[in-house]
């Protein structure tokens, strides 16, 4: 088993929260203000603002305020940690439940001499 990446709890932690993947979808489809982000939410801009932080130190998001305006924009590759480690779980699940399988037909091939 790989060692443990310690962004991975964050990763997970960020992503735990359906507004919070709210947030990650909308600014899929590029930048957004925080303000944009908020509305469709309808919480209150404190906690919106811990909600970006999460996902900021997860370093799922990038911050640049400009002005007034503070802007959010998506960083994909942070979420490459997470790919690897659910790469991995696969990987070792398919050859367990190979494993699995070749004890079956086994036993049904013995159950039917």
């Amino acid at each position: 088993m790989a060692k443990h990446d310690p962004n991975l709890d964050l990763l997970f932690h960020a992503l735990s929260d359906p507004t919070r993947r709210m947030m990650l979808a909308r600014l899929a489809e590029g930048s957004a203000a925080v303000s944009e982000l908020a509305g469709p939410t309808g919480l209150r801009l404190p906690t919106i603002l811990r909600h970006l932080s999460v996902l900021e130190e997860a370093g799922l998001i990038a911050t640049q305020k400009d002005g007034r305006v503070r802007s959010c924009a998506l960083q994909p590759q942070a979420l490459a940690p997470m790919r690897d480690w659910l790469e991995e779980q696969r990987r070792v699940w398919e050859a367990r439940l190979d494993r699995l399988d070749d004890y079956v037909m086994n036993l049904m091939k013995e159950r039917n001499k």
